[in-house]
């Protein structure tokens, strides 16, 4: 064991609390919950912690190696064993093993690089994997404790990938389809030297076809463009300009196929009266000139079809 690890050479003071670790030290201690002390928030001096005593003073945790960090947190997670849930001794031995451990989620978060989101978030979420691993940690069960951590704060960062990642929330089973069709259409295309079938998927998978299509329509749901992304084949427009505007128009469809039938059982001279008003755009007068009768027969006339044809759609509706 290193020589700053020795109990002996540098014990924690028993009269005042040791300062833990402050909001501006690291992500992980503001992710925490659990009272602090003055001290740490810099009220002054600390409280007396009598559960503290002869523990091993804490160095920089970016001077800590991984053998180190490893020792260290052995002897705090002995000691977290013995405090009490929600006093400031206990935060503190918390908070301390959070820190020291954080190497482990930038480790795993590593692996996630290559996705689209920030390398924050993902190193955030990895240390509520982390904090879960440490309530959850009994010495008792001789496992190291990263061989135990690292399970958690990867199932933690695939958890918010699965969450988070897809444009539109499916279910996991379609999720975990999709991952199963992508690997085994790689697998597929290099012993078939071509692009698998929906049948070859199928039968490799042992599922159905209807399965596979299913789970191939799910993944257009992973990924979605901006409307204001330019198209690979085309950059003269945006996606935006292919969208259709609304016509205004096609309220008024239904009520002229409904109209039709009703039209062509009018009389003659109804039908010809409508066709010069509404189609011709000519007046009552002029109706009345072209077909030899007074305006005022017209204006009797009209109003009756109009009626007509009104209680005509009324009783289809």
């Amino acid at each position: 064991m290193s020589p700053r690890l020795d109990v002996t050479r540098t014990p924690f003071a028993a009269s005042t609390c040791p300062q833990g670790p402050t909001d501006s030290d690291s992500p992980a201690a503001s992710a925490v919950p659990g009272p602090r002390t003055p001290a740490a928030s810099g009220g002054g001096p600390g409280l007396p912690c009598d559960g503290l005593e002869g523990l091993p003073e804490i160095p920089p945790y970016d001077e800590v190696g991984a053998l180190d960090a490893r020792a260290l947190s052995k002897t705090l997670f002995a000691r977290l064993e013995t405090l009490e849930e929600g006093t400031h001794e206990y935060a503190y031995v918390r908070n301390t093993l959070v820190e020291l451990n954080l190497a482990l989620v930038k480790f795993a978060a590593a692996r996630f690089r290559s996705r689209s989101e920030p390398m924050e978030d993902i190193v955030q979420v990895g240390t509520i994997g982390l904090i879960k691993a440490i309530d959850r940690f009994e010495l008792s069960r001789g496992v190291e404790f990263p061989t135990f951590a690292m399970p958690t704060i990867i199932g933690e960062i695939k958890r918010f990938f699965r969450d988070t990642s897809w444009s539109v929330r499916v279910p996991r089973r379609l999720q975990e389809l999709r991952l199963d069709l992508a690997k085994a259409g790689d697998e597929l295309a290099q012993r078939l030297d071509r692009a698998p079938t929906v049948v070859e998927l199928a039968e490799h998978l042992g599922i159905t076809h209807e399965e596979v299509v299913e789970g191939m329509t799910a993944s257009n749901a992973y990924t979605a463009s901006s409307l204001d992304a330019k198209p690979e084949d085309d950059d003269s427009e945006a996606l935006s300009d292919r969208i259709g505007y609304e016509d205004h128009g096609l309220a008024g469809i239904e009520y002229i196929e409904s109209l039709k039938p009703l039209i062509a059982a009018l009389p003659k001279r109804d039908r010809m009266i409508l066709s010069l008003r509404f189609v011709a755009n000519m007046t009552q007068s002029e109706i009345g000139e072209e077909l030899g009768i007074s305006q005022m027969h017209v204006s009797r006339l009209l109003s009756r079809t109009l009626v007509k044809l009104r209680k005509g759609l009324t009783l289809e509706e």
